[in-house]
């Protein structure tokens, strides 16, 4: 795969791509990864200018793009809420063009896909999604290049997400997975089933790949076998008003040791992940509070699974910043990337 299958285009979502080249991605990666711990200098982007364009705030995607970019040899450029307009005082077309005329790439994270593919429409330049609400590609190169890590291949592994079967990261996952050939189960209550298209557009990718796709409320049933147990917060930034009706619906889809026993699969079988922050504890103002009003220690994970043999959480957000190096070097860097 030579750099031109990438070169200058943007990463929106991960339906527009294909599996190879998503393997491409994770692969590079992985290669990336080798060269930072050997001490390898990798710096692709030798003066280039990166804008990191931030609605909702992130300490990982943040912390991942300004790292990766510094080690790329680039400059990143942080634009919080306070420092953008986007469709207020000033419209996503025109931010696009100025901003594409003076930085090499733009991350977006925040609320709207739309915008985000404004934004690529019109810069010129290309432009990465860092999160929004319907789509979380950058953390499904991590994701799945931490899976590799554990497993040395993605075809035939038993990916099961547990907890709210509607948000961004599970249409991630269904998608990815089922373009890459991982078997995606979402075992979450029937009022938070992934939405039809979400749920087609990954049968449809299933077939060509051989991933079995299964969207089930039926706890037991759903991860069981499961190579990985994947979850996220029961409440995402912008919907705080809805802690009592995700405890009530999800609680028995924590992730606990009796959950671990139903896989069927031990150590070196079944590993853990959370793309984090993880309410695990009550050591954040968000756990307290759920104390005091619900009663709850602990919430999508228990403290026990977070802190056990089987997590590989904190992996997973390094890699974060190893795989958001493997996209922006693919998509905007001038050298030949060789096959990894």
């Amino acid at each position: 795969m030579t750099k031109g299958v990438f070169q200058g285009r943007s990463f929106l979502a991960e339906k527009e791509f294909s599996q190879e080249e998503l393997n491409y991605l994770i692969d590079f990666s992985l290669h990336l990864k080798k060269l930072k711990k050997a001490g390898i200098p990798h710096r692709y982007l030798e003066g280039q200018n990166i804008a990191l364009l931030f609605e909702k705030n992130s300490t990982r995607t943040r912390s991942a793009f300004t790292v990766a970019a510094i080690e790329l040899g680039a400059h990143p450029e942080f634009l919080g809420q306070q420092d953008i307009q986007l469709g207020k005082k000033e419209s996503v077309e025109d931010t696009a063009i100025v901003l594409g005329s003076m930085f090499d790439g733009i991350e977006f994270r925040g609320f709207s896909q739309q915008v985000v593919e404004e934004l690529a429409q019109y810069a010129g330049v290309p432009v990465w999604n860092g999160l929004t609400d319907q789509w979380h590609p950058t953390q499904m190169i991590a994701d799945f290049m931490t899976i590799k890590e554990n497993f040395n291949r993605l075809k035939g592994i038993t990916l099961v997400y547990v907890g709210d079967g509607r948000n961004n990261v599970a249409n991630s996952l269904l998608v990815t997975g089922a373009i890459l050939g991982v078997n995606v189960t979402i075992c979450t209550p029937k009022g938070l089933f992934p939405r039809k298209n979400i749920v087609d557009l990954a049968k449809e990718y299933a077939e060509n790949s051989g991933s079995k796709i299964l969207i089930t409320d039926d706890v037991a049933a759903g991860v069981k076998e499961a190579n990985v147990l994947y979850t996220d917060v029961w409440v995402s930034m912008g919907e705080e008003d809805k802690f009592k009706e995700r405890i009530n619906l999800l609680t028995p889809y924590q992730i606990n040791m009796e959950m671990i026993k139903l896989t069927g699969n031990q150590e070196g079988e079944l590993i853990v992940l959370h793309c984090l922050p993880a309410f695990h504890d009550t050591k954040t103002e968000y756990g307290e509070m759920v104390e005091k009003v619900y009663g709850l220690t602990e919430m999508e994970i228990t403290d026990e699974v977070f802190r056990s043999q089987y997590g590989r959480h904190f992996e997973e957000a390094e890699n974060r910043m190893h795989s958001i190096k493997a996209i922006m070097a693919a998509t905007l860097g001038n050298l030949f990337i060789p096959r990894v």
